[in-house]
């Protein structure tokens, strides 16, 4: 008898406990202080859709970035804009040609994303106990955005390699599983990870600008961090740009490592396959000058811009709407009890 009063009093407490989150989820400081109770699942679904959603209705834009980048382009392959050579790609090569590498890139991007923030929501929360006691820190959020980026890169190297060798300018390949095969046979495995270490240390420091900008951008605009789609856009926009100008010239490396665009490489008499980011610097030095770290800016930061507004927005109100969703079912669980 004593042992079944001890388990009402445990199912009621508990079922209070409940009650009280899912309250706090409807009051004015609830939707930030949710996640942390919320199963890793609910993160990775949330950033595997914002992830593929990011990088599919901004993806036109991100072919034009890659052609831009292009050290020594064909003379139909020089563009003055991004919107003269959309175009100009669509009136001369077809209207899905600036599509060319999404499904691989989809394929990535998923899971790519989806380990991403589920890292990045637990790494900040940690380091957040430790440092601010709960409270929000920027040195926590760049490091966990950084720490998210290695193993998101990871998974997102070779589609890279593959996606951008595919919106190249009369590129040699019929299709996704063929441009596999052919890099494979003729360049052996590794060249999917020959741009990683320049790919990160892009990507750290691009993350890293990213997430403390994010994060600034909601103490101002959004101080309670309640759900409100606006506030996550303006924020997302803002941390794309400044992420984007400032990570541009890596970038451009790294384009040139994934592509071995053959007519620059053979200008400067490079036998074989280019490697390393300090040979990458110096070969796009050496056939631009410093003018060329920042080929294709333009594209990139109108291409980042709505790519991490839509990922934050996406993410946040999946975030918003599947943790909701979880704590109901809890406590629809515990009522029936």
């Amino acid at each position: 008898m004593e042992m079944s009063s001890e388990r009402l009093v445990a199912t009621l407490e508990m079922s209070q406990v409940k009650s009280q989150e899912l309250e706090a989820f409807s009051s004015d400081e609830g939707y930030e202080s949710l996640p942390p109770h919320a199963p890793v699942t609910i993160h990775m679904t949330a950033g595997a859709v914002a992830g593929v959603l990011e990088h599919t209705v901004m993806y036109p834009v991100d072919s034009v970035k890659t052609r831009m980048q292009s050290l020594q382009p064909d003379p139909n392959a020089q563009y003055r804009s991004v919107y003269e050579a959309l175009k100009r790609i669509i009136r001369t090569e077809g209207i899905f040609r600036p599509f060319r590498g999404l499904s691989i890139t989809m394929l990535g991007a998923g899971p790519a994303h989806a380990l991403y923030f589920a890292c990045y929501e637990r790494v900040k929360r940690s380091l957040s106990d430790v440092i601010q006691n709960g409270r929000n820190s920027h040195f926590a959020n760049g490091v966990a955005g950084s720490v998210a980026t290695v193993l998101h890169d990871a998974v997102m190297n070779p589609a890279e390699v593959v996606k951008q060798r595919m919106q190249m300018y009369n590129s040699p390949y019929r299709g996704l599983w063929d441009c596999v095969q052919t890099v494979t046979r003729n360049e052996g495995a590794g060249a999917f990870y020959r741009s990683y270490s320049t790919q990160l240390a892009m990507n750290i420091p691009f993350q890293a600008v990213h997430f403390i900008t994010y994060e600034l951008m909601q103490e101002q605009l959004n101080p309670h961090r309640l759900y409100h789609p606006g506030t996550h856009i303006v924020s997302g926009a803002a941390a794309g740009a400044v992420s984007a100008a400032i990570t541009t010239p890596l970038d451009v490396c790294k384009t040139l490592l994934n592509t071995q665009e053959n007519v620059a490489l053979s200008s400067m008499n490079i036998s074989g396959h280019l490697s390393g980011m300090a040979n990458a610097f110096r070969t796009v030095y050496r056939l631009g000058g410093m003018s060329a770290f920042f080929k294709g800016a333009q594209a990139r930061i109108i291409y980042q811009m709505p790519s991490t507004a839509i990922a934050w927005s996406v993410y946040e109100f999946f975030k918003y709407f599947l943790t909701k969703h979880h704590l109901e079912e809890d406590q629809a669980l515990f009522n029936e009890k």
